[in-house]
């Protein structure tokens, strides 16, 4: 198995982790069994002075009360229907967050495609698909990222990472413009 990342690799800017944490491989240890993907797309939420953050201006609610919290804390949220699963960063009280926005299947495709009924790229090309891919719910909210069941292992740094700005956040002033998402290049599972 390679290398679990440890709390100390959480600890650096959002921004930094969220390029580092491309080419890693997010894995859940579920009862129906286990799934791995590699990540391929991130995107960076930097809190209290990011408009398009949950914890924008301080926010402090119960459900952004783990954003407050250690570097490596998982953050999950419902956004039309779906689990999405960030993971905290930076440093305690810092709210800060990436947010994984796709991933390529490694392991355990079977069960993703049962979960999904879907193929090929529509299978984790998106945050929603891939939680469901990967059967990540809600009862992740406030673990450990560096623990199982749902943690992260070392995999290759990409050669070539695009930047850009994130999606889906048009109501959120200028913020909608910070190229703040991260992708590895020319991967056909990035979201669009």
């Amino acid at each position: 198995m390679s290398q679990l990342l440890p709390e100390s690799f959480y600890e650096q800017s959002t921004l930094s982790l969220s390029k580092s944490l491309l080419g890693k491989h997010l894995v859940h240890e579920s009862p129906e069994g286990k799934t791995v993907g590699k990540i391929v797309e991130t995107e960076a939420y930097l809190g209290v002075i990011d408009q398009a953050a949950h914890s924008f201006n301080g926010r402090r609610t119960k459900r952004t009360e783990v954003m407050f919290g250690p570097p490596g804390v998982i953050y999950t949220y419902v956004m039309h229907t779906h689990c999405l699963i960030n993971i905290v960063s930076n440093v305690v009280d810092v709210p800060e967050a990436v947010l994984i926005r796709a991933i390529e299947p490694v392991e355990g495709v079977e069960l993703m495609r049962k979960r999904r009924n879907k193929q090929g790229v529509l299978l984790t090309n998106g945050p929603g698909k891939l939680t469901k891919a990967m059967g990540i719910t809600m009862d992740a909210y406030g673990s450990f990222i560096t623990e199982p069941p749902i943690y992260i292992v070392d995999g290759p740094t990409p050669t070539d990472i695009q930047v850009g700005p994130r999606i889906g956040i048009d109501n959120s002033g200028p913020a909608k413009e910070y190229p703040y998402r991260f992708w590895i290049t020319n991967n056909k599972y990035v979201s669009r």
